[in-house]
């Protein structure tokens, strides 16, 4: 047996297209990203008192960028939540399906072990003169 050492390193089409495609994705947002931070580095007051914005307990000095990148992470996470919560409805739907399901596939399972009973007399067939035919007349 032949050990590769470069077998690690080697990568599927797939795989390649796929971490290209991510490149290209994510790195143009980061440099634009990197370069506002670089730019906006001056410094400013947000006040949280919106009745007096010059009280100094409720207001913080920090660079432009930290604000405004503070701005679109808690965006990005109340947009997140927003949706979990109106996707919410399809969620419980989905999981009473997947439990009506398992339902179902056993119910199947039953039937089809019934099925596979040998032939016999059981119960639930007629027996005596009730299975017999009526002359015709």
């Amino acid at each position: 047996m032949i050990l590769d050492p470069w077998r690690s390193f080697r990568m599927s089409p797939a795989s390649m297209i796929r971490m290209l495609l991510k490149a290209i994705v994510v790195i143009p947002p980061a440099v634009v990203l990197v370069a506002l931070a670089l730019v906006n580095r001056q410094p400013v007051t947000v006040s949280l008192n919106p009745f007096d914005s010059s009280d100094p307990d409720l207001a913080v000095t920090v660079p432009l960028y930290l604000a405004g990148f503070t701005v679109l992470i808690a965006g990005v996470v109340l947009g997140g939540f927003a949706a979990w919560f109106k996707q919410g409805k399809h969620r419980r739907a989905g999981s009473r399906l997947a439990a009506e399901v398992v339902t179902i596939r056993t119910e199947l399972a039953n039937l089809k072990r019934q099925m596979a009973k040998p032939e016999g007399r059981s119960a639930a067939r007629p027996s005596g003169f009730a299975s017999k035919t009526l002359p015709a007349a």
